[in-house]
């Protein structure tokens, strides 16, 4: 019988995620032959791909487009494992790609299952070959599309593509839309956006429960200062007025005019314009955000295990 070391099983399970017995089992019965192993790992169906398609994507980059006539836009997240791959150029072809198919597609579109712009198959087939080329996982995490009949939208990339922006503004004469000022205050806002990261647009778009969980955590906080019961309601009213204003967009001071908040900034643009100005909607991407590494057991430890049966 071919023997195999523990070297092999090791970086067959890191390319396939199978089980340490399959990856063993499979490298015997290949005599050793690695990218053989890998075949019998896939074909009996022990891993759904290989070259580390079930590791966990969260680089990558995140990239927008905004029609012409800035009546719409998107906001895209491509993900792959590691910062120098997402600077190969095929990987950013595809991303490219992927915006393209999403700028034409409808709002609840599954982006993998449409033809890819450039040919070949879908996107979810030349996303496959190229992780097989590339030799790491890359998903289509997640995407935003936005648009504005009667306003502008407009994008903001940060970082090379760590930050994303979308942002949709609505005017009361749509003709406005296109005067320097109006896109001005949508580039401002978008950067604003991007640097102070607000969860909500208005202290109305707060949920009670967000409210509810803020004051718990100010009234523990108050609890171990050791502040008196009685005065603790006022103290958290003021608190939790504060933290309105830093995590709803339009409360915020803005970065550029620091003695105004982005609703004044509105305001005094919709007295220039003539018109009414609003912000419609705004989304955030950070790249990777929220996406948790999954812990996997100590490979010495999972070894020893095995060996005790």
């Amino acid at each position: 019988m071919t023997q195999v070391n523990m070297q092999q099983v090791k970086e067959l399970r890191e390319r396939t995620q199978a089980g340490l017995n399959d990856c063993r089992s499979a490298l015997i019965e290949a005599s050793g032959d690695m990218d053989k192993a890998v075949d019998i790992i896939l074909k009996k169906g022990l891993a759904k791909s290989a070259k580390r398609a079930g590791a966990v994507a969260a680089e990558g980059e995140i990239a927008a487009l905004v029609a012409t006539d800035r009546k719409s836009g998107v906001l895209v997240e491509v993900n792959i494992q590691t910062d120098f791959a997402a600077r190969n150029e095929e990987f950013k072809a595809f991303v490219n790609a992927v915006v393209g198919a999403a700028a034409t597609a409808s709002p609840q579109a599954d982006l993998g299952t449409l033809p890819h712009p450039g040919g070949g198959g879908s996107i979810d087939e030349i996303r496959q070959g190229l992780v097989g080329k590339l030799g790491e996982n890359i998903t289509i995490r997640r995407w935003t599309k936005l648009s504005s009949e009667s306003g502008l939208v407009h994008s903001y990339v940060h970082m090379g593509g760590k930050i994303g922006v979308l942002l949709a503004l609505s005017l009361g004469d749509a003709g406005k839309a296109g005067e320097p000022a109006a896109i001005k205050f949508a580039d401002d806002t978008a950067m604003q956006i991007a640097a102070m990261a607000p969860l909500y647009l208005t202290v109305t778009d707060i949920p009670d429960q967000e409210r509810a969980k803020q004051a718990e955590i100010y009234e523990a906080q108050l609890a171990e200062e050791g502040k008196p019961v009685a005065a603790r309601p006022k103290i958290i009213e003021g608190k939790i007025g504060k933290w309105a204003k830093e995590v709803c967009l339009l409360e915020q001071a803005s970065v550029l005019e620091t003695d105004k908040n982005i609703d004044q900034i509105r305001s005094e643009l919709a007295k220039v314009l003539g018109t009414d100005v609003a912000v419609k909607g705004f989304v955030r991407y950070l790249l990777g955000e929220g996406v948790e590494k999954k812990k996997t057991e100590d490979f010495a430890t999972e070894v020893l295990k095995m060996s005790q049966g």
